[in-house]
């Protein structure tokens, strides 16, 4: 069995992965667009955080900039769909690519960048908190004030059109909505929380690095997936609980694989794996659950 050590590490690490999975949530679930450019905005987000960080800025500011440079990402990513009729994927490509070398820039032409010796969050919460509980508490409360806000946000007027353009934007435009700005705004929103996750993780890990970012998407994705498949879809707020849910039991997965020996290099194929399994049990629900309602429809007509 895991230790301690393990199991807390999965846990603190998994709940900022589940802040990227709900970014991810909005762009792949909410607005149906498969995002790229989450692999270089979580950079970015990190970068901008790691910056502040060391140059004696405050880490809470240096969050806060973190979200906005990822809000930055996603919306030249909408831009280049709606101005320029790139497809979603492409242009997440693009820019993507393109970020590798801003986040050099904002890294100041370092590949990584410690901060052993700077102030973090956690570092202003010593002695306020329990040394050995201080990461999961921090890291809980701000998931938790994360869920809140998506579930309020997904249920006022805007979040309800955003929700209606990912289903049908042709339905969207005939009603008078701005379907581009509803683009705009989600792709935005969404990378903003990826680069919240990222900044959090240049702090909790005590580095940054420019290459951080390879395969978070599909951390993202195994995450959405494997929480809706295990914990249901019935109500927004499960669904947003059971993103976050399924990002810490990835890392869960992850933590595993490592503590029977796995070597690091084989990881990649550890996600797709789990990526698959997901899906699969996914496919077994909605079929079991077609299969359901067929005999009830059955029974009725009977």
């Amino acid at each position: 069995m895991m230790g301690m050590t393990a199991i807390f590490g999965a846990l603190e690490s998994g709940m900022i992965y589940a802040i990227l999975a709900l970014g991810v949530f909005l762009s792949f679930r909410t607005l149906k667009t498969p995002d790229l450019t989450v692999d270089g905005s979580v950079v970015t987000g990190a970068a901008a955080s790691a910056m502040i960080c060391t140059m004696g800025g405050n880490p809470i500011f240096a969050l806060i900039a973190s979200f906005i440079v990822g809000c930055g990402a996603g919306a030249i990513t909408a831009l280049l769909n709606i101005k320029l009729k790139i497809q979603p994927l492409l242009a997440g490509i693009l820019v993507m690519l393109g970020l590798y070398s801003i986040n050099l820039r904002i890294m100041a032409g370092r590949p990584n960048i410690s901060l052993m010796d700077n102030s973090t969050i956690y570092m202003g919460l010593e002695g306020l908190l329990p040394e050995k509980y201080l990461h999961l508490i921090l890291n809980a409360v701000i998931l938790i004030f994360a869920i809140i806000l998506f579930y309020f946000f997904l249920k006022t007027r805007m979040g309800f059109s955003l929700r209606a353009t990912g289903d049908n934007e042709d339905m969207v435009r005939a009603s008078g909505i701005n379907s581009d700005l509803m683009k705009l705004i989600g792709l935005s929103l969404s990378n903003g929380f990826v680069g919240l996750a990222g900044g959090m993780l240049a702090q909790y890990q005590g580095f940054s690095d420019v290459t951080m970012g390879t395969g978070m998407v599909v951390i993202g994705l195994a995450s959405v997936i494997l929480g809706e498949a295990l914990f249901g879809i019935k109500s927004l707020s499960r669904r947003l609980v059971s993103v976050s849910l399924g990002a810490i039991l990835y890392r869960f997965a992850i933590a595993f694989a490592l503590y029977i020996g796995m070597p690091a290099g084989d990881l990649k194929l550890v996600s797709a794996l789990i990526v698959t399994v997901a899906l699969a049990f996914g496919l077994l629900n909605e079929s079991m659950t077609l299969n359901a309602m067929v005999k009830r429809r059955r029974k009725k007509n009977a």
